[in-house]
């Protein structure tokens, strides 16, 4: 039987709980730097005054886009993580994808870097529709995700512990998830050290 999220959620948190102050400290590559200030600079064309981050982790990003000039909410799984995004004045939740506790229709815009690739096949359906509901009719949302191949597993030799659970997809999988439930604004790929990264604005 193939994982489900609340299976693996368990290990998913202790595996960053313990990395915390580590990815804290990690500087942010060029290529991802591009492509938070082009969604940056792409809301505020657009208008956008608020902005959910899935996924925060320490909330570099979502502090980069609070001092930008947009109101933040940074929400995580784990709780070391909402921690230190709060540690920077950031206003953080701790919240499950599959089942936001934030009212309907409350953001212009979400952002998720490299989270969704830790949710199995079977709940991706169900995330993508949790965040498509927080979002304004006409919300951006940034879907960022490295890919692969199409399969999934935990990864051999990950150097968290206990070690993480990845779907590596392709670029065609990624792009059947979301098109049910959103309207692709920009696709593109970006080569990430020999690994594919999927960038992916759509607007609900």
């Amino acid at each position: 039987m193939d994982p489900r999220f609340h299976d693996l959620a368990d290990d998913r948190r202790a595996a960053y709980a313990r990395g915390a102050a580590v990815r804290d400290s990690m500087p942010k590559t060029a290529w991802k730097l591009a492509e938070r200030e082009a969604f940056r600079d792409r809301l505020l064309a657009a208008g956008a005054q608020t902005l959910i981050e899935i996924g925060a982790g320490t909330g570099q990003d979502a502090l980069f886009f609070r001092d930008s000039g947009l109101a933040v909410v940074a929400t995580d799984l784990t709780a070391e993580m909402v921690a230190a995004c709060a540690a920077k004045g950031l206003d953080a939740r701790l919240m499950d994808v599959l089942a936001p506790d934030l009212p309907p229709e409350s953001f212009d815009a979400a952002y998720s870097l490299n989270c969704l690739l830790h949710v199995p096949d079977a709940d991706l359906p169900t995330a993508l529709a949790a965040i498509r509901g927080l979002l304004r009719p006409g919300g951006l949302f940034f879907l960022g995700v490295y890919g692969g191949d199409g399969t999934a597993g935990v990864l051999d030799g990950d150097s968290h512990d206990p070690p993480r659970f990845f779907c590596w997809r392709t670029g065609a999988q990624l792009l059947a998830a979301v098109e049910p439930w959103f309207d692709v604004v920009d696709r593109h790929e970006v080569d990430a050290g020999g690994r594919p990264f999927h960038a992916l604005t759509l607007r609900r």
